[in-house]
Formats: structure tokens, sequence, C-alpha cells
């Protein structure tokens, strides 16, 4: 991974609608649900995410998150562990969410690559996370393509950025780095013929293109 998608959303919202797995804060002004359902591969669920609200220096922070994981759920449920955490730890997210949270992913991108004693390095995860200030200000971020999509007067806008391989600017990225993207028919260009995406956590094996 070699940089992410990173923005700010200045508004007022309500995240998610009720679901028949998830719950919100019942009173006040922030409602927020979450719904998860397994697809038809054979192997286990390997995604993760996380909804809650807590309060950080008399500010309230919602924090949201999917991570979409492959080759196993050990960098997903890394991710959902300690992503957020790293974030904050920081100390300056409220000064300065930009950088922090770039400074954050690069971090904990570094540490599952150099964890060679379990599993964790090589599996992978995308990533897409949401954290809402005082309920105004949304701060959103990406690896991959996971992604984020806000409702405005009743239109769906998507605030994320894709990272596929076909994307001219990710595909010079994927060569410089000594990388190559597939493009076989009836299949999606993939990194070194078997990633779908340009960009994710972990991915040891592929991260001379990513």
């Amino acid at each position: 991974m070699t940089g992410i998608c990173c923005s700010l959303s200045d508004t007022q919202v309500v995240l998610g609608q009720k679901s028949h797995s998830g719950k919100g804060k019942p009173d006040g002004e922030i409602k927020f649900g979450y719904s998860l359902m397994k697809g038809k591969a054979k192997h286990a669920m390997e995604d993760y995410h996380v909804a809650k609200l807590i309060n950080v220096k008399g500010n309230e922070l919602g924090l949201f998150a999917i991570f979409d994981g492959h080759k196993g759920d050990q960098v997903a449920a890394y991710l959902q562990k300690h992503l957020f955490s790293n974030i904050l730890k920081d100390g300056e997210f409220l000064v300065d969410p930009r950088r922090t949270i770039a400074k954050a992913y690069k971090n904990t991108d570094q540490t599952i690559l150099s964890d060679t004693s379990s599993d964790l390095w090589s599996g992978g995860s995308t990533a897409v996370t949401a954290i809402l200030i005082n309920g105004k200000v949304l701060w959103i971020a990406n690896v991959g393509d996971s992604r984020a999509i806000v409702s405005r007067r009743g239109k769906a806008r998507q605030i994320s950025v894709d990272h596929n391989p076909d994307n001219d600017t990710e595909k010079s990225m994927i060569e410089s780095k000594g990388g190559f993207v597939t493009n076989r028919r009836g299949d999606v260009a993939r990194v070194n013929g078997i990633l779908a995406v340009s960009r994710t956590f972990g991915d040891n094996c592929h991260s001379c293109g990513l």
C-alpha cells in the first residue's frame, strides 16, 4: 500500500438504517446500523466491521469501518482491533485529522507486513473508515475497493475512490514497483494475475506491485 484516499465531508448525517444485525444509539441525533451477509464462497466469513460512538477529550466520535479480508480473515480482524486505536493514540487527530489518518494507515500496514511469526503477513484486506466528529464533520479514508457513500437530499454520492488495477494511474504505480496487471477475457484486471485491487493492507507476497 503506497497511498490512501482521505477526504473531508462537512455534513449533518445519519449513518445507516435499521437492520437485522446492528444496533445504534437509542437517543440523541446520531443513529447507526449495520448488516452483514456472507457470500457464496465456501470459506468462512472474512469481513469485519466497526460501528460505535466514543468520547475523546469531550468530543463525540463516531467510528465506522468495513474491512474486506482475503486469503483468510487475519488481517481484517487485526484492522478491526487496531486501526482506529492507531489513529487516535497519536493524540493529534482532532488537530490534523488528514495527517493522522494517513500516518496510522501506513504504520498499521508496515506492522502487518513485518509480522512473519504468524499468518498475518500473508493475508490481506481492503478498508474504508469513517470518523464522524460531533455529528458535523466526517472524515473518510479507504484502501482498495470498499466504498463510502453518503446520501444528500435523497441522492447517493460515492466519496471514496476505488483502487482498481485497470486505472491508468494505479497500473503505472504497480508497474513502477516491478508488478504487472493482467486483463484476461471474462475476468477483472488483477495485480500479478491474482489480486483484483491495487492497494490493500498486507498481501506481503504481492507487495512489489502494491
